[in-house]
Formats: structure tokens, C-alpha cells, sequence
């Protein structure tokens, strides 16, 4: 296998492991505090560190760096996360929340081929969709309507949309930060941005419990260190379709934490849904197969009075066609 296809898989495998662990995350968090309560001190702590390697390091920047990671920031982490928790927050179901944001792949796929030239293949295009209707079976025990009125359910749509938008953002002006700079900067921008909100909101102060800070260190780790530098990492090696589809792995994965976490047991719809997200991820990203024998080039029509080739040019001719 070479080098660069492991590294590949195992950033891929990273992506969907760590992305996951956020949602646990959250379900620790919000058992003791509010919602954005747990997002700002998750932020602040991860800028905290983050700050102090930067001020170690001392990079050099380039012109414009802070803005650009700063809108960034705001579309894949603070449109996102705000997004998806306040709509779950405000009363729309997990399983429903899941399936609305499942809806990301398809739209970054959709826009990827006229903005980036990411184009999608039929069999693609099928993958797509099987991914989707996986996730629909993963989550379908979690799947209803809720009391929440209508608009709250634009919530976690336009969280959905957020991160769509922000990936291809990201492709298309390609930042010239190196991937801590960049990780470090998005975390400075969302952390401003949910310290503002909750200030105002009035849920700022962290309650003194253990299970908050517990989380806390949790969603740190492993989220914002790991899901999101590794969902920088695929995105800048293998582009915005592939980081997309990768995350119809994350329900199914989310699904295990829980069962390791909490004991939640999956119904048999869910083991089905898993089958069916991975030959779906599968189709989209598995390689093309290439023909067994290819055409063999048609010779030329000779010219008039032109001598036949040999029986030596024809075979150094079939060389060439078989090198080229």
C-alpha cells in the first residue's frame, strides 16, 4: 500500500471516529449545562491551548489570515454546531436532527462540480443516496415530528447548509495557513463568537459540576482537536466530496459510542442502516475500475505510394502503444 493511500485511510478513519465523539460529547455536556453553555467553554479551553503553542511557535502569517480563517470558522463551527444543537435544544429530535444534517454529502456534491470541478459519476450518485437512506434506517428509532414549531426544524437545515458551504469555501480558496495555523485561528473566531452569544443569552457561568468539566475536557480532545483537524486534514488531501461522504459513517459510529457509552441498544433497522451507509461511502469513494484491455490505437491510412510498415516497425509500434 503506498504511503500516501495509508495516510489517506487513516486520516478518513480519524475523520469519522472523532467527529462522532462530539455528539457524546454533547449528550455528557448537556445533561448539566445548556447547550452553548458547553460550546464556549469547549472553545475557550481549546483556544487556550492552542493560543499558547502559537505564541511557542511564532509563525509568520499570511496577509488576510484571521479573516479568512475567521469566516471559515463561522460557517463550518459556529453555523454548524449553532445550528444543529440550538434546533435539538429547542425541541427538535436527535434522530430527525441527524438525518437533516445526513443531507450535507448530496448538497456539497451537488455544488461541487460546477464551483469545484468535483465531478459525480452515476455510481457516485447512487452511493449518495444509499448513504442517506442508511442513516434514515441508523437513526429511524429516533425518526418523528416532535412538539417543536415549524421554524425550529429550519435550525439544524441551515446548520446543514452552513458546513456545506463552508467546505466548498474552504476547497475552492485553498488558504495558504498550515493546518494548525489554520485550526488555531477557527477555534479564536468560534470561541469569540459563542462567548458573545451566551454573555447576552445570560448562560456564560459554568455550573461546578464534574460531569460539565468532564465533558468539557471531552468534547477538547477529541472534537475540536480531533474531528475538526482531522476533517481539515481530508479535506485538504482528498477534497470536499470525499470529507462529505465520509461523515455518513459518523451516525452508525455514533451509534457504538452510545452502546459503549450508555448502553443504548440499536434496533435491528440500525445494524441494516450501517450496511447500507458503508457500500453506499464505498461506491462514492472507491476507485473506478479501468478497463482489463484497451483499445488498440487504429494505424493511419498511408498515403498514396507510401511503403507498408515491416514486421519490425509494427512491433516497435506495439511497444510504444503498450509504454504509452
Amino acid at each position: 500500500m503506498a504511503p500516501r493511500h495509508r495516510t489517506d485511510l487513516l486520516a478518513g478513519a480519524a475523520l469519522v471516529v472523532l467527529w462522532s465523539s462530539g455528539f457524546i460529547g454533547a449528550a455528557l455536556g448537556t445533561s448539566a449545562a445548556a447547550a452553548d453553555t458547553l460550546l464556549v467553554w469547549r472553545y475557550l479551553a481549546a483556544a487556550t491551548v492552542l493560543g499558547a503553542l502559537m505564541a511557542a511557535r511564532r509563525p509568520h502569517l499570511p496577509r488576510g489570515a484571521l479573516a479568512r480563517q475567521g469566516g471559515l470558522a463561522l460557517l463550518t463551527q459556529v453555523g454548524y454546531l449553532g445550528g444543529v444543537v440550538s434546533g435539538v435544544g429547542l425541541g427538535v429530535p436527535a434522530g430527525t436532527a441527524s438525518l437533516v444534517a445526513a443531507l450535507q454529502p448530496l448538497a456539497v456534491a451537488t455544488a461541487a462540480g460546477p464551483l469545484l470541478g468535483e465531478r459525480t459519476s452515476r455510481r457516485q450518485a447512487v452511493g449518495l443516496v444509499a448513504g442517506l437512506a442508511g442513516v434514515a434506517l441508523v437513526v429511524s428509532g429516533d425518526l418523528r415530528l416532535g412538539t417543536a414549531p415549524w421554524w425550529v426544524y429550519l435550525l439544524p437545515l441551515a446548520g446543514m447548509a452552513s458546513l456545506s458551504a463552508g467546505t466548498l469555501l474552504a476547497r475552492r480558496v485553498a488558504p495558504r495557513e498550515s493546518l494548525l495555523d489554520a485550526l488555531t485561528l477557527q477555534t479564536f473566531a468560534a470561541a469569540a463568537c459563542f462567548s458573545v452569544e451566551t454573555l447576552v443569552a445570560g448562560r456564560f457561568t459554568p455550573p461546578a459540576d464534574a460531569t460539565f468539566w468532564w465533558a468539557v475536557a471531552w468534547t477538547v480532545v477529541l472534537s475540536s482537536f480531533g474531528g475538526y483537524g482531522s476533517y481539515l486534514l481530508v479535506l485538504r488531501r482528498g477534497g470536499a466530496n470525499r470529507v462529505s461522504t465520509l461523515l455518513y459513517l459518523t451516525p452508525p459510529t455514533t451509534m457504538l459510542w452510545a452502546f459503549w457509552m450508555f448502553g443504548d441498544r440499536p434496533g435491528a433497522l440500525a445494524f441494516a442502516g450501517v450496511a447500507v451507509c458503508a457500500a453506499g461511502v464505498y461506491a462514492v469513494l472507491a476507485p473506478a475500475r479501468r478497463g482489463r484491455r484497451r483499445q488498440e490505437p487504429q494505424q493511419p491510412a498511408l498515403p498514396a505510394g507510401s511503403r507498408p510498415a515491416t514486421a519490425s516497425t509494427a512491433t516497435e509500434r506495439g511497444e510504444i502503444a503498450c509504454k504509452a
